[in-house]
């Protein structure tokens, strides 16, 4: 009885083998156009939600061509379409522009310093200025959206910008940075670039702002010379008190009302004046700010030799008692001026004490 017929073992590794084969020849070409379906659709629902309706959107895997009306602001449309996930090129058709054409080159968010146009932005206490020619109404809109959020209650808008296709702003980024950063303080500041050099001027409220500023200026135009002229404004003067208003008179009126004498040969204050020097003490705390020399001077009973140094234990001996009574160390200069000094003369007991002296005196 014959057996079972065999097919042969390569019969059975051909079938294998093709039908991975056969796989993948359907499904790649349908994984394909499910992805670009999917990448259409995001970019047509992403240019709808920032206003723009495109004529047409084709995509040759993740390469997306979008057609648009004439006029419309390509810098926009391809940063739009750029950002979807999942897109790796764009490029940009007007509508009666024929097919397979040169498309645009891409463009970034910022534009190069030579294709920045002169601009002005400034502020002054009543308003917020913009000077600058825009490419399309919707940078123009842009711009005016950012100043209304920076303005306040106190400001208005000065609105000198212009609708060049040409030559103007593609985009409002630019400037978006510089007007935050003007917003801040009053008075009138201003950031104006020429076609080379940016120039920042005016005042700012402190050094903070000037720096937010000039980084502001230098990403607007990459590259460009800035001339920082921004000054800030000068530390307020601190108000003198009452107390510290009047005395100079009334440390004036106290040398002259109340004396401070030493033992002969001594630094020893002498027993009448030592409440003088509590009421000295008195004196100076009533004005914390004031700065005092204490000058100590002798008779003419010693040599010039031992004179001065006596003088200088004088006006140290006193120094140590003011602080000693409260009176801070930092503001009081002792020194001493031996017997060059006299106020009285020489000759007689009177005399000699009233020179065996201290007075203060402010420095």
């Amino acid at each position: 009885m014959p057996g079972p017929v065999r097919r042969p073992l390569v019969i059975w590794l051909l079938a294998a083998l093709a039908v991975p084969v056969l796989l993948t020849a359907i499904l790649v070409p349908a994984r394909a156009g499910t992805t670009e379906d999917d990448l259409r659709a995001r970019t047509e629902a992403a240019l709808k939600a920032r206003g723009i309706e495109a004529g047409r959107v084709d995509f040759d895997g993740r390469d997306a061509s979008v057609t648009v009306p004439q006029g419309a602001d390509d810098t926009q449309v391809r940063e739009i379409v750029a950002a979807v996930d999942g897109v790796r090129a764009v490029r940009i058709d007007h509508a009666g522009q024929a097919v397979g054409s040169t498309p645009s080159p891409t463009i970034t968010s910022t534009p190069a310093q030579s294709d920045v146009p002169a601009f002005e932005v400034g502020r002054t206490d009543r308003s917020i200025r913009v000077q600058a020619p825009v490419r399309s109404q919707a940078v123009k809109d842009a711009l005016g959206a950012e100043v209304r959020q920076v303005l306040g209650p106190d400001r208005e808008y000065d609105d000198r910008t212009t609708i060049d296709p040409a030559n103007g702003l593609g985009d409002a980024t630019p400037l978006t940075a510089l007007l935050r950063a003007l917003a801040i303080g009053t008075g009138d500041a201003s950031v104006r670039y020429d076609g080379q050099t940016l120039t920042l001027s005016g005042q700012v409220p402190d050094q903070a702002t000037k720096a937010t500023v000039g980084r502001a200026a230098a990403k607007a135009v990459p590259g460009a010379v800035v001339a920082d002229q921004l000054v800030l404004p000068a530390p307020p003067k601190t108000a003198v008190s009452e107390p510290c208003r009047t005395f100079p008179t009334r440390l004036a009126q106290f040398t002259r009302q109340y004396r401070i004498n030493f033992l002969s040969g001594t630094s020893i204050v002498n027993d009448a004046s030592k409440p003088s020097v509590i009421k000295a003490a008195a004196l100076l705390k009533s004005c914390p700010t004031a700065q005092i020399e204490v000058a100590g001077h002798t008779d003419n009973l010693g040599s010039p030799s031992t004179s001065l140094p006596l003088s200088e234990r004088r006006a140290a001996a006193v120094k140590a008692e003011l602080v000693r009574l409260g009176v801070a160390p930092g503001r009081i200069t002792a020194n001493g001026y031996g017997e060059a000094f006299p106020i009285a003369s020489n000759t007689t007991g009177a005399g000699r004490i009233a020179n065996r002296r201290v007075e203060l005196r402010t420095r």
